[in-house]
């Protein structure tokens, strides 16, 4: 297929299985618990609403998410303050020792992903991927 939209798929696709395949089964982990632990380590406290927009998951993806997670003691929730509605989530020990664990194994299938790609086209990438993020999300709100 010459669908650049297809190649996208193609290249999730493609780097999710080998993740399931090294990391998933090794800890205990899905693909989207492990998305979802990423933003919360880069932004804790956010809701469940927050990591679905940042993550682009589906809201029922990111409750067995967060269902698998508080199972195995991953994450933790705390009320909010401002709104008793929704409950504001962190990682737990375990969960920090382990987003440390399979960053640096994210770390290193990066550059194996990346070693072909030099660093202008990487940054024009980004840039390009950016653009398509912030589009994709103005036609979600819609």
């Amino acid at each position: 297929m010459d669908s650049l939209f297809f190649k996208l798929v193609r290249v999730v696709n493609l780097t999710a299985r080998p993740f399931q395949q090294r990391v998933g089964r090794a800890h205990q982990l899905t693909l989207n618990e492990w998305r979802a632990m990423a933003v919360l380590a880069a932004h804790p406290g956010s809701t469940a609403t927050q990591v679905t927009e940042l993550t682009g998951l589906d809201k029922m993806s990111v409750s067995r998410a967060f269902a698998g997670l508080k199972r195995h003691r991953r994450v933790q929730g705390h009320g909010d303050p401002t709104d008793q509605r929704c409950q504001r989530l962190y990682l737990t020990a375990a969960g920090k020792a382990l987003v440390a664990i399979v960053g640096a194994e994210a770390a290193l299938r990066e550059a194996e992903l990346f070693a072909a790609v030099d660093a202008g086209e990487r940054a024009r990438l980004e840039v390009m991927l950016d653009k398509l993020i912030a589009s994709a999300a103005e036609g979600t709100s819609a």
